[in-house]
């Protein structure tokens, strides 16, 4: 009885946009769980961290996906949290592909801020944290 009031008494993450933010995500997981699935299984010496990076991203975008169709206020934290990481990953990996490409002899999911996934990489927890924080507004009671 106390589960029911405790998802009852969740805040939905996942109304509205959020609807989008979960398929994106859940777009992101497959595409680049699969991914680096594929070549660390194939051809893991050839670029070990870039193949690597892609794993941690898809893993990264699970972890939001879950927390958003979860929803409550400990998942909308959690949520703020990894793609707060997730946003410093994107541009730490991004403007590292740039300054020393030699270090990436292949992409990650996050190269060049994310221009190999038409930029969603960067655009993405950008707005998941714009959503989350909104939604986080609209809970609060009016004084």
């Amino acid at each position: 009885m106390a589960a029911t009031r405790e998802r009852a008494g969740r805040t939905r993450l996942i109304a509205g946009p959020g609807l989008l933010l979960v398929w994106l995500y859940g777009v992101m997981v497959v595409g680049a769980v699969s991914r680096s699935a594929y070549q660390i299984a194939t051809e893991f010496d050839r670029a070990p961290l870039a193949y690597t990076l892609s794993a941690t991203a898809g893993v990264v975008y699970g972890f939001i996906t879950y927390t958003l169709v979860r929803g409550g206020e400990r998942a909308r934290r959690a949520a703020l949290v990894c793609c707060a990481a997730e946003l410093v990953g994107v541009l730490t990996v991004g403007t590292w592909t740039l300054v020393e490409p030699s270090a990436f002899p292949d992409a990650t999911v996050w190269s060049d801020y994310g221009m190999g996934y038409l930029f969603i990489p960067v655009l993405l927890p950008l707005t998941a944290l714009y959503w989350l924080r909104r939604a986080r507004a609209a809970e609060r009671p009016a004084p």
